[in-house]
């Protein structure tokens, strides 16, 4: 199974420095019962980028909660075991929750597929949108809009061996 781990920079710094994500259990989003539900699609590859944008928006929460963060979206693409996931129980179509999931345990960075990343030209819209998050939160319309700007930047995919690049850690 494919999911999808929101991170930042310095948590992926973190990562590549014990050689895993974890420990669990942590949240990522893959395609789940209530995402096909809501997207109303059968092409995988759709619903397996609508997980990863789900996983974008929490990346984007994780940088607003840490002032320190470099201002760029996180997302490792990962596979897992079967039933290494789980959608918690009781969450159901709640359009918050869409493509949520649990993973039970650590994962190594040998299990990474990809990690995808924004731009540095992405950071003064990743910026404005984390500082407008709560009130886009609060249903205020203005944020929501700077927010989904953040949105209008497709991330961008990296091998696993970029990672040290991308953490300052590389030659």
């Amino acid at each position: 199974m494919r999911v999808y781990v929101p991170l930042t920079l310095s948590g992926l710094a973190e990562a590549y420095k014990t050689g895993e994500l974890g420990p669990g259990p942590f949240v990522a989003y893959a395609v789940t019962p209530a995402l096909r539900e809501w997207y109303l699609s059968d092409d995988i590859e759709e619903l397996e980028y609508a997980a990863l944008n789900r996983a974008a928006l929490a990346s984007l929460r994780l940088v607003a909660l840490d002032p320190g963060a470099p201002r760029r979206r996180v997302v490792v693409a990962v596979d897992v075991p079967d039933g290494a996931a789980a959608a918690e129980p009781g969450l159901g179509p709640d359009p918050a929750f869409l493509g949520e999931v649990r993973v039970g345990g650590a994962v190594t960075l040998a299990e990474v597929a990809a990690v995808h990343v924004d731009s540095d030209e992405a950071g003064a819209d990743v910026t404005a949108a984390a500082d407008a998050l709560g009130a886009a939160d609060r249903g205020d319309d203005d944020a929501q809009f700077v927010v989904d700007g953040a949105e209008d930047h497709e991330l961008l995919w990296f091998a696993t061996q970029e990672i040290p690049n991308l953490v300052g850690l590389g030659d």
